[in-house]
């Protein structure tokens, strides 16, 4: 069942260096591409009517969150927040995709998602404390929310917000460029018409 929290729209960074050669970022960092760059701009050019509203405005405080802001958002402040970093991948931190499937093989025939990989990456944070932290963020919020972050957070965000399972959450689109609209255990997306 979902759950009731004030109207969210989220918006995923644009792509990073490390996003396109499937190198694990977690919480370390890696800057936008060029394609990260249009993603952000995309997004600026939906962000002004949601930002008339006057929400509250929060921002992953990595710097591939920030650097997504400072662009979608046109420049206007924002508060940053350790609860939105993306999931901790742990020793899996840095490592190629790849290379992490060769050295489980019989894992990897499984064809994990990419939140079950962070979830057992070693020493990583793990599914539990990642949601719990999230939850925590979310119970916080005191009204409409514009909330700048990461793909798995955004993943595990929106499917606590729309009552989802855990599984179900892992398999929701994670989409960048674009802006997911959550309200009343609803979502619906903002792309920009090319």
């Amino acid at each position: 069942m979902p759950n009731s929290y004030p109207k969210i729209w989220f918006l995923r960074h644009g792509q990073t260096e490390w996003n396109k050669v499937y190198r694990l970022q977690g919480q370390l960092d890696s800057p936008l591409t060029q394609q990260g760059l249009a993603e952000a701009e995309q997004q600026a050019l939906i962000m002004p009517t949601i930002l008339a509203q006057n929400p509250d405005v929060f921002v992953s405080p990595l710097g591939r969150a920030r650097q997504t802001a400072d662009i979608a958002l046109g420049g206007g402040t924002y508060n940053t927040d350790p609860r939105l970093m993306e999931i901790d991948a742990g020793k899996w931190q840095g490592m190629l995709r790849g290379d992490i499937m060769a050295a489980h093989p019989d894992w990897a025939s499984k064809n994990p998602s990419p939140l079950e990989i962070y979830e057992a990456a070693e020493a990583g944070e793990g599914l539990v404390a990642f949601q719990a932290r999230i939850s925590d963020f979310l119970d916080d919020l005191a009204g409409p929310t514009v909330i700048v972050a990461h793909g798995l957070l955004g993943q595990v965000l929106r499917g606590i917000v729309r009552g989802l399972d855990m599984q179900n959450a892992g398999q929701l689109s994670n989409d960048q460029g674009c802006v997911y609209v959550l309200e009343d255990g609803c979502e619906t997306v903002i792309g920009v018409e090319r």
